[in-house]
């Protein structure tokens, strides 16, 4: 517990002298951010704040995890060690294709991007990776936690690898879709991964309450820059990476449907999205005043600054409940 401590406190101030470093660096290449023109009215002077701000928390985590595996190979702890590597790969390779769909948005100015199905491919198959890791070289099992029940169950391959893989991707999006206000995104997903963390030492998963907390100091040493008033936006770079995060731990723990519980706002964030879609193909009009809900609060004449504390004591409260019930 004190190692864990001591690395995510360690990793909050690496992420803070990276963010003082790195901001600057964006302003001079204007790597700015691209608002909407159907947005909120209030997030048109948002224009231009640097965004790919999510390679700090990349860095952070790197240069900590590198770190953490030499410090518990001299301490003899060499099967922990090993075990954070896919949990940083996985991250880096979700991180990596938000890098380049940021990249070629803001720095080649396509305003398409990576294109749709090239991202999703990339995304498929580092999911696919992990989950064959866990299934085919930790030999984890395919159990299950199922809270409501407070049971595992254990599932045939033929059906828990391919929804181990949709809960990567649906996590992912819903991440990405969450990150839309100064400070969402990093707020709810740090929370949510605390509540991880925690459940990885409650249940003794060294790995996972290590690399957790590793993530844990990184993102709050972003989100103290990206609060309102945001000076740094995390991107698809950062979005992507932490949707990577989220469902890696919660698979790692044997739980990913813990997340309809803990993880209920980003849940909601992508329901609110697919109804918009549905009931506009059906009847011609908006069922919310914008999608993701998040807008629809602003909209509504919320400021952004409530729309994220209310969001993120609802997840706090949800991530307690979900810890209780383990």
């Amino acid at each position: 517990m004190s190692f864990e401590i001591t690395i995510l406190l360690i990793t909050f101030i690496i992420s803070i002298i990276l963010a003082t470093i790195i901001i600057p660096m964006l302003k001079k290449l204007k790597v700015g951010q691209i608002e909407r023109d159907d947005g909120p009215a209030s997030h048109l002077k948002k224009q231009g704040t640097p965004t790919m701000g999510g390679i700090i928390i990349i860095i952070a985590m790197i240069i900590s995890v590198i770190g953490a595996y030499i410090y518990l190979l001299m301490t003899g702890r060499v099967d922990i060690a090993k075990n954070l590597i896919p949990l940083l790969l996985l991250t880096i390779g979700f991180g990596a294709i938000g890098f380049i769909d940021d990249y070629k948005k803001l720095v080649l100015k396509n305003t398409e991007g990576l294109k749709p199905s090239y991202k999703m491919l990339g995304l498929l198959i580092i999911s696919v990776a992990y989950v064959l890791f866990l299934t085919q070289g930790l030999e984890i099992g395919t159990e299950t936690y199922i809270p409501i029940l407070n049971t595992y169950i254990s599932l045939p391959n033929y059906i828990y690898v391919p929804a181990a893989i949709i809960v990567i991707l649906a996590t992912t999006n819903a991440i990405n879709l969450t990150d839309g206000i100064d400070g969402l995104s990093s707020s709810v997903s740090s929370i949510i991964i605390t509540a991880l963390t925690v459940i990885g030492i409650r249940i003794g998963i060294p790995e996972v309450s290590i690399f957790g907390s590793i993530v844990i100091g990184a993102t709050i040493g972003f989100l103290m820059f990206n609060l309102h008033p945001a000076k740094v936006f995390m991107g698809d770079t950062g979005s992507l990476l932490l949707g990577g995060v989220v469902s890696g731990l919660a698979l790692y723990l044997k739980m990913p449907l813990l997340l309809l519980i803990i993880a209920l706002i980003p849940v909601l964030e992508t329901l609110s999205v697919i109804i918009q879609v549905a009931y506009f193909k059906k009847t011609g009009k908006r069922f919310f005043k914008m999608a993701p809900l998040h807008h629809h609060f602003e909209l509504s004449g919320w400021k952004e600054s409530k729309v994220v504390i209310v969001f993120s004591f609802i997840t706090l409260l949800l991530c307690v409940v979900g810890i209780q019930i383990i």
